[in-house]
């Protein structure tokens, strides 16, 4: 009952914090929660179950590591956008090559991203009537998706942007809760719950590599250009992760503290619900909500860009309006041919494609600019990329 109150409680505080006029209309926090609302927004409803079903207790030190990962790219990233990006309309051959590439890499990603989001839509809404079908979530998921390739075709996804800033808000409402009472109950539980230990090895080491997705949507700030300048996106996506990696590193802990989960057999899209259902009643109800809405706002995020990176891609010979169309196909598509899994799998080999040509990228800018040691980090970061491409398996439920 008092955990219950106390989430609601803080759940509600924290809605008028987000939702204040100074914070919403401020520009440093409007450019940091574009990034971070992409980085904490689907991968914090399945992060915990896998996490604690593939690690156990070192689950919090697994998510420390992806959010290193996660880092080093951003690091990236940030290296591109004060060097590169004002070099773009300028660069060599083989620079302009690998921008093609990287923007085509892309809108790969996000094909398969808007898969993964409204596959958990679907998954978290069908929770309301007790279904947890597979074959369900593939039928409402598809509907999900033709839909907004509808709306995409007739330019009706821009009518739906706004509805992002609310789903923001609800998401990092509910989270900031969540981290309170959790963190409550830690403090009044001695000894918490011992995690369930499971084997590690190198599988594991494969499912952490194919999970990057959990941590992935800082590069958002590289193509806010239009709207911050190049300091402000390097200032603000680097509190985003640091913001990101604080929620989600104590997030895991406390849930692998206090709990003791396995993924089911079916069903594991939603089984954060059942693993906190010890925190209260309140819990279900506000995850749903914020799950319907968080995913629904991202997808329509990843189809604008989706769409918008065809229509570059091919110089305009694709409308966005086509490209919108092209990413919902491909998206049921993924849909029929993969589980929530295999989706988040194949999400973190796309963008990891992309993170590996953006590090070449960075590492060749280094090297003229003659910051060799900067080069060598970079080259790091793109072996690392295709290594996790080559190795990264998706989590056994």
């Amino acid at each position: 009952m008092i955990s219950n109150i106390g989430l609601v409680l803080v759940s509600a505080l924290a809605v008028c914090l987000f939702f204040y006029p100074h914070v919403r209309q401020s520009r440093p926090w409007r450019a940091t929660v574009t990034p971070l609302a992409s980085i904490i927004g689907s991968g914090f409803l399945v992060v915990g179950p896998i996490l604690a079903s593939t690690f156990g207790k070192m689950a919090w030190m697994a998510m420390f590591a992806l959010c290193a990962i996660g880092y080093l790219y951003g690091a990236v990233m940030r290296h591109n956008i004060r060097y590169v990006e004002p070099r773009l309309n300028v660069l060599s051959k083989t620079g302009a090559l690998i921008e093609r590439a990287s923007d085509f890499m892309l809108s790969l990603a996000y094909f398969v991203s808007v898969a993964y989001y409204l596959n958990l839509f679907a998954a978290f809404g069908l929770r309301i009537v007790g279904v947890e079908s597979r074959f369900a979530i593939q039928v409402v998921a598809t509907t999900a998706i033709a839909g907004a390739g509808l709306l995409g075709l007739t330019g009706g996804l821009r009518a739906l942007e706004r509805f992002e800033v609310v789903a923001v808000g609800l998401k990092l409402s509910v989270i900031s809760g969540l981290i309170v009472v959790l963190a409550f109950m830690a403090a009044s539980t001695p000894g918490g719950t011992s995690a369930a230990e499971v084997p590690r090895g190198f599988a594991s080491v494969q499912v952490l590599l194919g999970l990057v997705i959990l941590v992935q949507g800082f590069e958002t700030s590289r193509y806010l250009g239009n709207e911050y300048d190049s300091e402000t996106r390097i200032r603000t996506m680097r509190r985003a992760q640091w913001i990101s990696s604080a929620i989600y590193i104590a997030f895991v802990f406390l849930v692998t503290l206090l709990f003791q989960e396995r993924l089911p057999a079916t069903g594991g899209e939603t089984a954060i619900i059942d693993m906190l259902r010890p925190v209260g009643d309140a819990v279900a109800p506000l995850l749903i909500v914020a799950a319907l809405a968080s995913q629904s706002s991202a997808a329509v995020a990843d189809m604008n860009g989706a769409g918008g990176l065809l229509a570059e891609t091919t110089k305009k010979r694709l409308s966005v309006n086509l490209g919108n169309v092209v990413t919902a196909l491909a998206a049921i598509a993924i849909t029929w041919s993969a589980n929530i899994y295999e989706i988040i799998a194949y999400a973190s080999k796309a963008f990891l494609g992309y993170y590996a040509l953006q590090s070449v990228q960075a590492a060749r800018c280094s090297i003229e600019r003659r910051r060799f040691g900067q080069a060598s980090l970079f080259a790091v970061a793109a072996v690392l990329a295709v290594a996790a491409i080559v190795f990264g398996e998706a989590v056994a439920a």
